[in-house]
């Protein structure tokens, strides 16, 4: 658990990586977390954590980040905590990551580099939690999932600005980086080398005491490791579903009804003209007349593209006056006067210059009412029944607010409700391994560890997915909560005793490897340091493996030895020592012999160089992101940052 957040917290979450998506607040909402972006109680708006440049990071900020931070953690390893997080030092690395967006958006503000009202628009309309039944952006549930939290419009809309505008500055930085061909050889030859050594195992049970703990030191063992007798917080949680299909079918579609749909789409049945695009898009017009050359070489668009660090876009079909509208009317007519298949000739815009083969159009005669009856009739009435689900959804949620339980809703609408046994937060019953709840209900579970008790919800089976009406839909809510608390020593003693054999034991096993590994730093054989430890050890391993086999079972997601893990960080004929899982044993590992990879053809070195090109990206814009924090001026306040911690920690009254 503690090296998870270690892994976590120390790789950069802020401005260089998490600007290329929506920024915190947005996060929270877009993967559907919105219980989960709310500041602790007691921290309120107006107490700065940190100020850069005059823009000031609000404690409730640093709060969101961090609850943001765990979510994304629990994840992987639903049994985290805020404490856990706190203790690794996530929120001083979070502090540094919000310091970072922040500076980014005030270099940005001072030079001109803004995002306008409506690309905020157009980000916000794509955040899923905003979207009504019809899986379109709808005000009304935008506003109630604000006023929900506590945030207002104008603080979400200043925290996507700054996302954008650092994604800004970050796109030139990243874009077409290329490394050397003569270092992305000397990686490729890394790729295929081969790794061999030798493994000597002390496994803890050989060193652990043959004495039995008296009770006294079992009991001391206990209190200096109570954090790892833990036990997880255990809900139960009830629940009753239903679909869209028990709604009864609602009346035929009318006359009146049926041309109201076809006047609203009309644009849809006029007659079209349409061209599908693949663009490139180049600072400069000679960039672009060496692309197309290339294309006129026998290249095609995407390789020319690649050639020289970027990538063609595949764009879907567009109308003459959208293409004008969207980059601009030179574009616009030069694609209508292509032909299908081939380039059109490069024009400029205000992003620059468009190299784009025309791959497909698009004509269509308008159609007129009676044309598209069938297709109005069906869409009324999916409509209609769309409609009056949502007016029984909006029903469900009124009767909640107004204090109604989830046995009475459920009652009258006919619903089973069904209740699980206590479960933690992965969804496993507690004490039964082997169970879990239905697999259905696992969306709901990121929310389920944050409700209050008794206090019913509604939400979609499938949270996070494309929305669809026909995917049931769950009310429910926590009828028992028993908290996360060290178990009672009484109880797990026996448990206690072995962790105890295993910890003496490994750390006897620790102190014989180093014995071990210095013996060798002397000159001694592993076969005569293992003789002089006095334990009868298990035979050597003689293990290898090249680092491509190493790369594809990470890859795949297998387990791999450790020792072997190890001799790719060790240099030739050195000695390591490392632990084994759960304190099950140590290993003393030599490295052999390192046997470089060949080279195999030029495709291998340019491979190579893209997939380094893409790093060498990332460190462009992780040296932006330095150069711009280094040149604000970044004060912190230690006393609110303190106060943020142990609010989140649990530490601090509430309202202090």
């Amino acid at each position: 658990m503690l090296t998870f957040f270690r892994s976590f917290i120390k790789s950069k979450v802020g401005a260089a990586v998490a600007i290329g998506v929506l920024v915190l607040i947005a996060l929270a909402f877009a993967s559907g977390d919105i219980a989960g972006i709310q500041g602790p109680g007691g921290i309120t708006g107006g107490n700065a954590v940190a100020s850069v440049d005059g823009e000031d990071i609000e404690a409730t900020e640093l709060s969101r980040s961090a609850s943001s931070a765990l979510t994304r953690v629990q994840q992987q390893n639903p049994n985290a905590t805020m404490k856990q997080l706190i203790a690794q030092g996530g929120v001083e690395n979070i502090l540094e990551d919000l310091i970072g967006r922040t500076a980014f958006y005030a270099f940005g503000q001072k030079h001109a580099i803004v995002a306008g009202d409506r690309l905020v628009d157009s980000e916000i309309a794509q955040i899923p939690a905003f979207e009504g039944v019809d899986g379109k952006f709808d005000q009304d549930t935008f506003r109630q999932a604000l006023a929900q939290q506590g945030l207002s419009e104008k603080a979400l809309r200043a925290d996507i600005a700054q996302g954008l505008v650092a994604q800004q500055l970050v796109t030139p930085a990243q874009m077409g980086a290329v490394m050397p061909r003569f270092m992305a050889k000397r990686y490729a030859t890394l790729l295929n080398e081969t790794r061999t050594g030798s493994v000597a195992a002390l496994p803890s049970l050989l060193f652990a005491p043959e004495k039995e703990p008296d009770d006294k030191t079992i009991a001391a063992f206990y209190k200096a490791n109570t954090d790892r007798f833990i036990r997880p917080e255990r809900r139960v949680l009830r629940y009753a579903t239903f679909s869209m299909d028990e709604m009864p079918a609602p009346a035929a579609p009318t006359d009146a009804e049926i041309a109201e749909q076809f006047k609203a789409n009309a644009a849809r049945y006029a007659a079209k003209d349409e061209r599908k695009i693949t663009q490139v898009i180049v600072p400069a017009e000679a960039e672009a007349k060496a692309i197309v050359a290339a294309v006129e070489g026998g290249k095609t668009l995407e390789t020319a593209a690649k050639d020289k660090g970027l990538s063609a876009a595949q764009l879907e079909f567009f109308s003459r006056s959208d293409l004008a509208t969207q980059f601009s009317k030179d574009v616009a007519d030069a694609v209508f006067a292509a032909p299908v298949g081939k380039l059109a000739t490069p024009r400029k815009s205000a992003l620059g210059w468009h190299v784009i083969r025309v791959v497909e159009e698009n004509k269509q005669a308008a159609r007129q009412l009676a044309d598209v009856r069938e297709e109005l009739v069906e869409e009324v009435a999916a409509t209609k029944r769309r409609k009056a689900f949502a007016e029984r959804l909006e029903n469900i949620e009124d009767q909640f607010s107004g204090g109604t339980s989830l046995p009475e809703v459920a009652k009258a609408l006919g619903l089973e409700v069904k209740t699980t046994a206590p479960i933690t937060a992965g969804g496993q019953v507690y004490q039964k391994p082997d169970e879990t709840i239905d697999a259905g209900l696992n969306p709901l579970l990121k929310t389920v560890f944050k409700m209050q008790q008794e206090q019913p919800q509604l939400a979609q089976m499938g949270q996070g997915e494309d929305f669809s009406a026909n995917r049931p839909f769950v009310i429910y809510d926590v009828t028992e909560i028993q908290a996360s608390a060290p178990a009672p020593l009484k109880e797990i003693e026996d448990d206690v005793k072995r962790a105890w054999v295993f910890d003496e034991g490994s750390k006897a096993a620790k102190a014989a490897a180093i014995k071990m590994q210095a013996a060798m730093a002397k000159g001694a054989t592993l076969e005569k340091a293992m003789s002089e430890v006095g334990k009868r050890l298990p035979p050597v391993e003689q293990v290898g493996m090249s680092r491509a086999t190493l790369t594809r079972a990470l890859q795949s997601g297998r387990q791999v030895p450790p020792p072997v893990s190890l001799m790719f960080h060790m240099s030739e004929g050195s000695v390591k020592v490392q632990s084994a899982a759960d304190e099950r044993g140590w290993f003393v590992v030599q490295l052999k012999d390192i046997e470089p990879g060949k080279v195999e053809s030029d495709e291998m070195v340019e491979n190579a160089r893209k997939e380094l090109g893409g790093a060498l990206g990332n460190a462009y814009a992780q040296a932006l992101n330095d150069a711009i924090v280094k040149e604000a001026t970044v004060k912190k306040n230690e006393a609110v940052i303190k106060s943020v911690r142990d609010q989140l920690a649990g530490a601090a009254p509430a309202g202090s």
